[in-house]
């Protein structure tokens, strides 16, 4: 599957619903916002750089790499959602990047956010972003890993950007994080 940037432009704004089963999540990985190859598919972290998918699989977490590039499929949205996995993300509209998105947007996410997770009462939330996380819950020095402090009543995991733009990270690196995240809901 593919798009010109004139189609994905076109997504601008869209919101991506939240991956979220009837019973509460045991594991919640929260995303900065959709970027435009998410919006279009409908699917959470689906550009074809991002390893988020992959690095999932490697950690256990799923049973096989799920192909999210033309979107989820039913079958894997269930994959997730009956191991207990959600996904949403600090702010629901789609940018071409994350830095188009405001302090003052953020900190309205983060709001929003932590009211879905009161309803929802996930043992564990794992933000995706140590920068966003810094800015939209005010924590400047807030470092990679468990947080001292829960989110809405669950244990609290800042893990790195699975973004082909974050270098930093690789599948490898992403899968520790997310395992240990995994392991502390009891999914792995």
């Amino acid at each position: 599957m593919a798009f010109t940037r004139e189609e994905l432009e076109s997504f601008r704004d869209t919101v991506v619903p939240d991956l979220v089963g009837a019973q509460p999540p045991r594991l919640v990985f929260v995303g900065i916002n959709p970027g435009f190859w998410t919006a279009a598919t409908q699917t959470h972290f689906a550009h074809p750089s991002n390893r988020f998918y992959p690095a999932l699989h490697r950690a256990g977490i799923t049973s096989r790499e799920l192909d999210r590039v033309a979107g989820l499929g039913e079958a894997d949205r269930r994959e997730l959602t009956d191991r207990g996995v959600a996904i949403t993300n600090v702010v629901a509209r789609a940018t071409a990047r994350a830095s188009e998105l405001s302090t003052a947007e953020l900190h309205v996410g983060a709001t929003s956010l932590t009211a879905r997770l009161e309803s929802w009462r996930p043992t564990v939330v794992a933000i995706a972003g140590v920068t966003t996380y810094r800015t939209a819950f005010r924590r400047p020095k807030a470092p990679l890993g468990r947080q001292s402090e829960p989110l809405a009543g669950a244990e609290l995991w800042v893990v790195p950007n699975p973004s082909g733009l974050n270098a930093h990270e690789t599948v490898d690196s992403l899968a520790a994080w997310y395992r240990q995240a995994a392991a502390a809901a009891g999914l792995v």
